[in-house]
């Protein structure tokens, strides 16, 4: 098996052809992933795809990591809220980039997994919560980017209230099984919405997003 900086730096050459954003493959450069995957799966820590981290989630494609945070369009001061802190690796990413992080986490275990992680690498621009009823994080808003990790029915409302104008939201939308990768810019006014492409993640649990717990809980 080739050495994890070895392999780490084959798949930031890859990452290149489509992810344009320096900074972002930068971070992912410096971010040992194995640390953030299950024993057993390390050895897969460097492929381009989503890996399982127990309690039914996943930490994500990093693919798909590199263009979610891309379209943050993140400068290095700003106070970002995360929904979804499974593995923490996302997290990591985000606290590389911006000024100060908000991560919601759902799993107990999984939020206290990472926040080990976290702690041991460095990191002191994190906060973890563990998620309520209500989407997001309202008592830290606004933030000037939002960045979900589960997959609601419908771009919601109350994430949206949560953004400062101007900021960014990326979140993927649609059924359980299958869904589309949107990036939402608030603005004063018919507030911008693109989209970035297909995805599948697990299932956005609470008010306003799915309300049973049937594939419930975030990846990243």
């Amino acid at each position: 098996m080739k050495d994890y900086e070895t392999a780490r730096a084959e798949l930031i050459r890859q990452l290149y052809v489509e992810i344009k954003d320096k900074r972002v493959l930068a971070a992912m450069s410096r971010i040992p992933r194995e640390q953030f995957i299950p024993e057993e799966s390390r050895h897969l820590a460097y492929e381009d795809g989503p890996l399982p981290i127990g309690w039914e989630q996943t930490i994500s494609q990093p693919y798909i990591i590199a263009l979610m945070t891309q379209s943050l369009e993140l400068t290095g001061n700003e106070k970002v809220l995360e929904i979804g802190t499974g593995s923490g690796y996302q997290t990591a990413i985000l606290a590389e980039l911006a000024g100060k992080i908000i991560s919601i986490e759902r799993v107990p275990a999984l939020a206290k997994s990472a926040r080990r992680v976290l702690d041991s690498l460095g990191y002191d621009n994190i906060e973890i919560h563990l998620a309520k009823e209500t989407l997001g994080w309202p008592e830290e808003a606004p933030y000037d980017a939002i960045m979900v990790t589960a997959a609601a029915p419908d771009i919601p409302d109350d994430l949206i209230n949560q953004l400062a104008i101007g900021g960014r939201m990326v979140i993927p939308a649609g059924s359980r099984y299958v869904q589309e990768l949107y990036k939402v810019t608030r603005q004063k006014e018919n507030n911008k919405v693109e989209k970035l492409g297909g995805c599948r993640f697990v299932a956005l649990i609470g008010k306003g997003a799915w309300e049973n717990s049937n594939g419930s809980g975030y990846g990243g």
